[in-house]
């Protein structure tokens, strides 16, 4: 196998396997056999309040069962927070992210009077040290969130950050795309309840298991933005991001665990054969 071309296909516990993620994970692994390269299985498993060793076991069942191989041992994120703590303890020491004490309904509340409507992106910054002093000694929680500011005069501005994309964005996005980060905000890195964030946690690890190509759907394109960044203040490569359609229900809506609806398990119950939905999706039977 080559290590000039290593992808993963990196699921979350958090409910069964659909078409979607069949299709996700048949496109990355038929792109490592076409590279003679190495394909990869990550658990992204870090948030404890919803991922289940039950949905763990499925998802393997279920790759096994469309025909995949993937490498030993499969990395679980739940195993490697060490890793993640010392990427959020650089960030820290360099002052590029700070303690925010506002809770969800605070920022809820927030965005319904936000200019731009509801999904402008949050931008704040550190409260004063006395007020900070003060939330801290009541045991107030908070988050940690990346400062914006701090980083763009860290790198001097954003405009030398680009990614390649050799699959097509949402918006027919292809080619050397300029990074923005700034359409993300600031962004929550770690928060008690969830310990570390998906975007600091996905970077970490793409950077130590060598990853050369992210092969996801086109719904995490805008997630590049702010993990181009993130790997620039921390000092890691930059992966090539290949970004693919996404499969669709009959209304025409993208299907998610949280709709319900068919999951791999349920249509092998119906009889239907891996050959069948391979085929179905568009790979060799």
């Amino acid at each position: 196998m080559s290590a000039s071309f290593v992808t993963r296909f990196a699921p979350s516990p958090t409910g069964p396997l659909h078409r979607g993620h069949a299709f996700s994970a048949l496109t990355a692994f038929s792109a490592a056999r076409r590279a003679s390269g190495r394909f990869l299985l990550r658990i992204e498993d870090i948030d404890a309040t919803r991922c289940r060793p039950a949905h763990e076991a499925a998802i393997l069942d279920d790759l096994a069962w469309l025909g995949l191989e993937w490498e030993q041992p499969v990395r679980r994120q739940s195993e490697h927070l060490a890793d993640y703590e010392a990427a959020l303890e650089t960030l820290r020491a360099r002052g590029l992210v700070y303690r925010c004490f506002r809770t969800r309904k605070d920022l809820a509340q927030a965005a319904l009077s936000a200019p731009h409507g509801p999904a402008e992106a949050f931008r704040g910054g550190p409260i004063h040290p006395n007020e900070e002093d003060r939330w801290l000694s009541e045991g107030k929680p908070f988050a940690w969130r990346l400062s914006l500011d701090a980083a763009r005069e860290t790198l001097g501005g954003f405009h030398r950050l680009r990614f390649q994309e050799k699959g097509e964005g949402p918006n027919g996005e292809h080619g050397r795309i300029e990074a923005k980060p700034e359409r993300a905000g600031d962004v929550v890195l770690a928060r008690k309840d969830v310990g570390v964030a998906y975007h600091l946690a996905c970077v970490v690890d793409d950077a130590l298991q060598g990853v050369t190509d992210v092969i996801r759907g086109a719904d995490l394109f805008e997630a590049c933005h702010i993990q181009r960044l993130l790997q620039a203040l921390l000092d890691l490569p930059t992966p090539v991001y290949r970004h693919h359609r996404l499969i669709l229900d009959a209304s025409g809506e993208r299907l998610a665990k949280r709709k319900g609806g068919e999951t791999l398990g349920t249509l092998r119950a119906a009889g239907v054969t891996a050959a069948q939905l391979r085929a179905e999706l568009g790979f060799a039977p």
